[in-house]
């Protein structure tokens, strides 16, 4: 688990102002890293780290010499037009390539005249995927979202028994995995209504968000190895805010025997910025289940990650309709939340991964599931705030939702703050659904 260095300092400024202004997720303390190029271009795209409204490009630090790396992998990898050769170095790397990062953006630094050739406007930029993700796992860890889908299909026994044992996921695709702004067709597929006696086919009719994290690995490992609890986040490059988009009527019909196909695999939206797991080590939180629960098998569970292994990070969802763009009108919050509802730890999801020897690669993404809390306010898929689409939303410009309409945008936004630190954030995911393509 990374220790409070001086990166983390909350007296720390930068020589770029709007770093400083206690508001921005960019802060000095942040640094997160997305990738980037300028908006409408046909330009390469470079490696970017976020600083106030300014995106310092890595590949032209690189090449003007303005930070003393001391490390010519570090050079090579900020050098890529992607993640993956940066994530494959691990956790000392990292931390050599942050602090170097910050002592250059600090109020002060000699290499600020040399940096600031290297920035570029935030608003002006457009994303890719930050990294070539090769497996994508969806788990399913907070228990308030899984009684509240579960109490929908069976309210005498919403929890399965399983549970509360082992953290659940299941392999997914990540060719469709987005980056924020991703606007794609609404999907199609078989679904059945109880009443029918047989199945039609077309667009899907309940189509819902489900906020979530994403973490991304980092070193990977041998086929066979098993990575240990306290040795699970050395594989955790960062964490990024993630949309698993879901068709709920195609996964109603599909799900029995082998689980979600058609209905998760057509569109998941990701923030462009991966905040890193130093970033976010002012944030930890204590972990434990309940008493009464269960308690981890003892390869899930350690003193660290009882101490630690939780993550404080603030949670909202909004919408946006097309009628409230067309009258200027901001999006609307719908629910917010917090990683620390999670039933299961980041590090408790890496290691049961790897437990039967399935092995990760840099650039893997694991996420959460839906990151539900307690409180009805705090139900973080439309599935669950409606009922099951039983008890409509009502916006306050009086259109209503159940699931998610042609033309809507869903916002899923993420910050930490706490006594003693400097708030960060992780910028946003936005998606856009539009009408289902004729063929």
């Amino acid at each position: 688990m990374l220790s409070l260095n001086e990166t983390h300092a909350p007296n720390l400024k930068s020589w770029i102002a709007t770093a400083n202004d206690g508001k921005t997720d960019f802060p000095i303390q942040n640094l997160p890293f997305a990738v980037f190029r300028r908006a409408g271009s046909s330009d390469q795209f470079a490696i970017g780290v976020a600083i106030g409204d300014q995106i310092l490009n890595l590949r032209k630090v690189a090449n003007t010499g303005a930070l003393d790396l001391g490390d010519q992998n570090i050079l090579s990898a900020i050098k890529s037009e992607k993640l993956n050769e940066l994530m494959s170095l691990g956790a000392k790397s990292w931390s050599t390539l942050r602090k170097a990062l910050s002592q250059g953006l600090r109020e002060g630094s000699a290499a600020e005249g040399q940096l600031k050739s290297c920035l570029f406007p935030m608003d002006e930029a457009e994303y890719t995927v930050p990294c070539t993700i090769p497996d994508y796992t969806d788990f399913y860890a907070s228990v308030y979202h899984a009684t509240n889908i579960g109490a929908l299909f069976r309210p005498d026994n919403p929890l399965l028994p399983n549970y509360k044992w082992i953290p659940i996921g299941y392999h997914g695709r990540s060719s469709s995995i987005g980056v924020s702004g991703q606007t794609f067709p609404r999907p199609k597929g078989q679904t059945k209504t109880p009443d029918a006696e047989t199945p039609s086919f077309g667009p899907c009719k309940r189509l819902d968000f489900e906020l979530e994290m994403g973490i991304l690995v980092g070193p990977g490992t041998e086929l066979g190895d098993s990575v240990s609890i306290d040795q699970a986040e050395e594989h955790v490059f960062g964490m990024c805010l993630f949309n698993d988009w879901s068709a709920r009527d195609i996964q109603a019909w599909e799900y029995q025997p082998l689980g979600p196909f058609l209905a998760k695999n057509f569109a998941s939206t990701m923030s462009p910025w991966i905040v890193t797991m130093e970033a976010l080590a002012p944030y930890r939180t204590s972990f434990a289940h309940p008493a009464d629960d269960p308690q981890p098998m003892e390869y899930l569970a350690s003193e660290q990650n009882s101490k630690s292994g939780g993550l404080d990070i603030n949670l909202d969802v909004l919408i946006q309709t097309e009628k409230m763009k067309s009258e200027e009108q901001a999006p609307h919050s719908l629910a917010t939340s917090n990683m620390k509802y999670s039933y299961w730890t980041v590090a408790q999801m890496v290691t049961h991964h790897t437990v039967g020897g399935c092995n990760l690669n840099p650039g893997d993404l694991m996420a959460t599931g839906t990151m539900s809390g307690p409180d009805a306010t705090e139900a973080c898929a439309m599935i669950e705030l409606t009922k099951g689409g039983k008890e409509p939303i009502t916006l306050p410009n009086g259109e209503s939702r159940t699931f998610i309409e042609d033309g809507d945008t869903i916002v899923i936004t993420g910050h930490c703050e706490r006594e003693g630190a400097v708030r960060i954030g992780f910028g946003s995911s936005v998606g856009t659904v539009i009408a289902a393509r004729n063929s």
